[in-house]
């Protein structure tokens, strides 16, 4: 990935300096260098404070409960994993922050489900059934409450930065659905 952003930025000056606007180049690259890192810093205070409520959450035993709750869609979903407290609670914890539309929060969370699945495998060094579901389910997740996105069009002018809601669940919801199905019908296994 980093060669091809090199070739990218390369190319960029290139076409830049043979069409006569390397200025312009040079200035959107420092001017967008300078929001991207802005973005960052936003985004970094909002992981930072959904990663201390998760570990509140965690002490305070707010997970054993959302576990409990989200218990039975995720049982369904990973049978074998029914007596498997530690990972079911990473798991939930993910799947409510991905409800939540808090993606950046979510991250180390899945990186703890991941972890507790790997635990469970053995250390194996091919992804289990468990795994490749939960990478999907992270991936195309559900959310009620888009924040993220709806932060970012706040922050870029949107009168309602909301008003995405219901093209956001049904899309989260479908992706969802597909990707599930596709999961526990074995379309990413090796053929």
């Amino acid at each position: 990935m980093g060669k091809f952003f090199f070739a990218a930025a390369l190319l960029s000056v290139f076409v830049g300096a043979a069409s006569g606007r390397l200025p312009e180049v040079s200035a959107a690259a420092v001017g967008e260098s300078t929001k991207a890192v802005e973005l960052s810093i936003k985004l970094l205070g909002s992981l930072c404070f959904w990663s201390g409520m998760t570990a509140v959450a965690e002490k305070s035993g707010l997970t054993k409960i959302l576990c409990a709750a989200l218990s039975p869609l995720l049982k369904l979903i990973f049978p074998r994993l029914k007596n498997e407290e530690k990972a079911m609670g990473a798991i939930s914890m993910n799947v409510t922050a991905n409800l939540l539309g808090m993606g950046n929060a979510a991250t180390p969370l899945g990186i703890s489900a991941m972890k507790e699945l790997s635990r469970m495998s053995g250390f194996s060094k091919s992804a289990t059934e468990e795994m490749v579901c939960f990478v999907v389910m992270n991936t195309a997740s559900l959310q009620l409450i888009p924040t993220t996105v709806a932060s970012l069009r706040l922050e870029n002018g949107a009168a309602d930065p909301l008003d995405i809601l219901p093209a956001v669940w049904f899309v989260s919801a479908l992706s969802l659905f597909v990707g599930i199905t596709a999961a526990k019908t074995g379309f990413f296994k090796k053929t």
